[in-house]
């Protein structure tokens, strides 16, 4: 490929943001005159096309491997503020929208299928077109992201993917606890995440500070020059934002509720988009988290103390896709610890398998939801409104009734177990493999969580698919069509074969990525790491057979093993009612007395009825009795009653006798005159 070709493919990166937007707005103006099948393939083909993009800009860096920078438009010029909407094509970047669009297409060509059911149960199809508005949206909001160079333009994609989160999440806002659940749901991750926010937006505002500027290879030249405090300073806020998209500690209480969203949402968020950002702004980064060391070796310990936290409370929960929840919490915290550890490309390639594994198994989940909602209507039951189809204790049997959604969904968990030759042992043996050589704590944590990843996924396995059904509507339970299963079967095999993309021999991904990042790590393959790491996952995979495999009842065995520990983990450590109580409480008790004793007491009461009120009444009455009354108007009447006894005086005057006027004239003269003689005398 020459170079003209080169600069051509180059010049059309702008389409992987431009496709995904072209989509929703055309949905967004014609969708509604069209039927759902085309609503669906629009929004489809536009982050189809993205993908397709993302393959010519990576055909293109293979003659320009350092990268590129494309200008789209100018947008910001203030004093020494410029910042351009500029796109960084380089090979992390390109990976990742390689990723994140490739994931997102099947996620909406299943989104079809799933939506065309859902928007009926829920009662309203009209939201249909809605849906794929928002999805399309989401992408182009992580594209924007993923490709910004610099950082102010990806906290518009940051914000962007948080928005849509919240649409999405709250899709059905109408429904769930009360009438609100989902709404409330939506409303929790909103506001968490602007905690992280506050933290980048912190960052943002100290890089500029310290640099003069945000475009990342500019902040990044100089990085050395900046001190370690602020260095430390900036990754500190950074890793606040990460806590937050990336739901690590202690911002990760807003991802389990997520899953109020329909299910192609859950995945989207959990796979693709959303949840990924955190560990991509840090890889982004790793230059100031290089420079920042301290800062890295809280990142590592928060990712896996996150990783064991979120595994063990993944083993009490019954809810299908809450289980799945917890599960991406507890993988993003083998990311955001490998990054801590700085092996960037170990978290870059356990993302992406992840996104394999994970969209499959909520994809998978979501099928087995509608399956058993379908049993349920065949079944002729009238417990529509309490049975809860995602309820794994109403499940069970599932192997062969829905024998496409069993097998693509046992690739998945194995993949997640990290049973070879499947994609996930490969990524999470090369973040066991660094934690064992860089911190003895971090890899004891990492593999406690990943004995339990086995166990809870194959308590799920088991719970689900095996055994006897434990409701009739597990027993009439239907696999989905073909729309909803091909890309469950695309995307299991990607889960099994995904290792590829970094296979110890090969270290594809590792050479991939060493052509932007500087500070890349080679860890051999660890054969005993690696034998470790598959005994326990097969112990993991065992115990949960000899617990769940031959479960009859809908009672949990675990339950009665581990006693209140259970309860502990089924409750989630209680920690939203630690939260509730330490914030949410104090909160509307500061609300409350903010506006009932300073507002409405203090403010309204004293100051506004007594102190202004009364003393306006007091002061305006003075002034209308008092002074007005008695002041003014007394004045007046008492020149009228002054007037009016002169007048009264000089009436006398007025006879009516001209004889009385004469002599008044006569002595008036007499007196004039008399004046005269005295002035001429003198």
């Amino acid at each position: 490929m020459n170079g003209a070709a080169t600069r051509d493919l180059f010049a059309l990166a702008p389409l992987i943001i431009a496709f995904p937007i072209m989509g929703l707005v055309i949905n967004l103006f014609i969708g509604r005159r069209l039927s759902e099948r085309w609503v669906g393939t629009i929004a489809s083909a536009a982050v189809g096309l993205s993908f397709v993009t993302a393959l010519l800009q990576f055909a293109a860096l293979q003659n320009t491997p350092d990268g590129i920078r494309v200008m789209v438009a100018d947008w910001i010029s203030i004093g020494t503020l410029n910042i351009s909407w500029a796109l960084k094509i380089d090979s992390l970047s390109v990976a990742m929208s390689l990723m994140v669009a490739g994931v997102s297409t099947l996620i909406h060509i299943y989104a079809i299928g799933y939506m065309h059911e859902d928007v009926r149960l829920q009662g309203d199809p009209g939201r249909f077109t809605r849906f794929f508005i928002y999805f399309n949206l989401f992408v182009a909001a992580m594209m924007i992201l993923i490709t910004a160079d610099n950082y102010l333009m990806m906290f518009v994609g940051w914000e962007g993917v948080g928005l849509c989160s919240y649409l999405l999440i709250g899709f059905w806002y109408e429904k769930g606890k009360d009438g609100i659940g989902n709404a409330i749901a939506g409303k929790k991750a909103f506001i968490t995440n602007r905690i992280g926010d506050f933290g980048f937006l912190i960052a943002m505002f100290l890089i500029f500070w310290t640099f003069g500027s945000l475009q990342f290879d500019e902040v990044f030249q100089s990085a050395e020059g900046a001190g370690t405090t602020v260095l430390t300073l900036i990754t500190l806020f950074l890793l606040l934002g990460v806590t937050g998209k990336s739901a690590q500690i202690p911002l990760f209480v807003w991802l389990p509720d997520a899953m109020a969203g329909p299910t192609p949402v859950s995945a989207l968020i959990h796979a693709a988009t959303m949840v990924t950002a955190g560990i991509y702004l840090i890889v982004r980064s790793s230059v100031l988290f290089a420079l920042a060391p301290a800062t890295s070796n809280l990142v590592a310990l928060i990712g896996a103390v996150t990783a064991l936290l979120a595994a063990s409370i993944a083993v009490a929960q019954f809810d299908i896709k809450r289980v799945l929840a917890y599960s991406t919490i507890s993988q993003l915290g083998f990311m955001v610890a490998a990054v801590g550890l700085g092996a960037y490309v170990a978290g870059i390639f356990h993302l992406i398998a992840h996104a394999f594994f994970k969209a499959l198994l909520f994809l998978s989940s979501g099928s087995v939801i509608q399956g058993v909602e379908r049993g349920l209507h065949d079944s002729g039951q009238t417990n529509h409104e309490t049975f809860d189809p995602q309820d794994m204790r109403n499940m069970g049997g599932l192997r062969s009734r829905m024998k496409i959604t069993f097998w693509v969904y046992l690739i998945g968990g194995l993949a997640l177990a990290g049973i070879p030759p499947l994609a996930g042992f490969f990524s999470k043996d090369e973040i066991l493999a660094d934690a064992s050589e860089n911190s003895t704590l971090i890899y004891i944590l990492l593999t406690l969580a990943a004995i339990l990843t086995a166990f809870y996924i194959g308590r799920q396995i088991f719970m689900v698919f095996f055994g006897e059904p434990k409701s009739e509507a597990a027993a009439h339970a239907k696999e989905n069509p073909p729309i909803m299963t091909v890309p469950l079967l695309a995307l299991a095999v990607l889960a099994a074969f995904g290792g590829i993309l970094n296979l110890p021999t090969l270290q594809s991904l590792s050479k991939w990525l060493q052509l932007t990042l500087e500070q890349v790590q080679h860890t051999e393959f660890n054969v005993l790491v690696a034998l470790l790491s598959f005994v326990f996952a097969l112990a993991g995979l065992a115990v949960a057979w000899r617990v769940y495999g031959s479960q009859r009842d809908a009672a949990d065995p675990m339950r009665r093993f581990l006693g209140p520990l259970f309860d502990l983990w089924e409750n989630k450590y209680r920690v939203d009612e630690f939260y509730d109580w330490l914030f949410i409480k104090r909160y509307k008790a500061l609300a409350f007395t903010l506006a009932e004793i300073v507002d409405w007491r203090f403010l309204h009461d004293w100051v506004h009825d007594t102190l202004l009120a009364r003393t306006f009444q007091r002061s305006t009455r003075w002034l209308a009795e008092g002074f007005d009354l008695q002041v003014i108007d007394g004045a007046a009447n008492n020149l009228a009653r002054l007037i009016q006894g002169i007048a009264s005086r000089l009436r006398t005057l007025q006879t009516g006798y001209v004889r009385n006027y004469a002599l008044s004239i006569f002595f008036g003269l007499l007196i004039l005159m008399s004046y005269i003689l005295i002035q001429f005398s003198s």
